[in-house]
Order: structure tokens, then sequence, then C-alpha cells
């Protein structure tokens, strides 16, 4: 009974992962049954490492294995240029894109007052320090397009104002997108955005 009892208990560790729901993570702890050697034991010692080596990198919050992260460590990225996004997963989703040649902030959330985020709760204090110091020349907010985002976004670029050159990430019609399927709010900000054919 303690068997099952375990596996019971990794279901339910698993069914609190974002993507995965109870059904999900009985397949997925299924499978990793089956195929123990392939996939459950290495697995369990992968994550073993991760929990004992990742840490938040000291300088823009990304996640790695050091406490500088590869991307501030790089000699071969611009040293002037900060894009400024909500969450580590963001920062991944730019880096996925191969484009940016620049450094991130990771501002740890947004700023919400219903639940109680002010400026001191995020990294915001950080990036302005990083400003000053890394003789910072143009930030990009890449900030969700979300109220708390937007508001956000409007109080980094009031505490910067002045101070660097401020651009935000082009919002609208997304490549392959259709008019139809778009709610009012991307219909507005494409159209907002307009520019010259």
């Amino acid at each position: 009974m303690s068997d099952r009892n375990d596996i019971d208990a990794l279901i339910e560790m698993m069914a609190r992962l974002p993507g995965l729901g109870p059904r999900s993570a009985r397949r997925a702890v299924l499978h990793m049954i089956r195929k123990r050697a392939l996939l459950l034991q290495p697995l369990a010692d992968q994550m073993a490492r991760v929990a004992q080596t990742a840490r938040e990198c000291l300088n823009c919050g990304n996640i790695g294995t050091s406490d500088i992260c590869a991307i501030c460590a790089s000699e071969k990225r611009a040293t002037g240029l900060i894009c400024v996004v909500e969450d580590v997963a963001d920062l991944w989703a730019m880096e996925r894109a191969a484009v940016f040649k620049g450094r991130y902030h990771v501002l740890g959330g947004t700023l919400s007052a219903l639940d109680g985020v002010g400026p001191d709760d995020l990294r915001i204090p950080a990036l302005l320090t990083r400003i000053e110091t890394e003789a910072v020349t143009e930030v990009i907010l890449a900030l969700n397009a979300t109220v708390d985002g937007m508001t956000t976004a409007h109080y980094i670029a009031d505490q910067l104002e002045g101070r660097v050159t401020l651009t935000s990430l082009a919002q609208g019609v997304p490549i392959g997108g259709e008019l139809d399927y778009l709610d009012d709010g991307t219909i507005t900000a494409a159209l907002n955005a307009r520019k010259p054919v």
C-alpha cells in the first residue's frame, strides 16, 4: 500500500506543475515508471542536481547555475542595451527568438495595487542602479500587454524619463493572425501603431 501512496503523491506533485492537470500528471507518471531506466531515474538525478545548482543571477535575475548568468557574462552582448521583462519565462522566450543581442533585467512580476505589489517588491530599484552603473543608453520595455504590465511600464518610464532612450515592443496583429479572431484591444493597438507602407 505504501508504494501506491508514493505514486499517488508523485502524481499530485506533478499535477501542481503549470500545464499539467491530474489526468496528464497520471499519464506522465505512468509513462516514466514504464521507462524507469530511460526517464524516471535520469529525471530524478537531474532534478536533484538542479535543486542544488540553480540560482538567480545577481545582476539581471535570470535563472542559471552561477551567480552571474551566461548572458550577463558574455562579452558579445551589447552593454548599453537592456530589455526589461516581467519574469524569467519571458527572458527565455526572447532568447528563443535569437534576435536580441543586449542584456536583460527581470522584474520578478508587475506592479499590482490589488495584490499589494509595489516598486520595492520588484527589481525596479536594481534596474535604476544598473542604468547608472552600466552606462545604459536604451531600455526596451518588453512587458506583457496587461493592465498591470502597462502600469509597470508607465511607472518605469516615469522613473527613467530623460535618462535613457525608452522603447517598447510593437503590439498588434501577429504574423499569420486573422482580424476576425483578434480581440478588440489587439485591433486597437494595431491600428494605433500603424505605419506607412
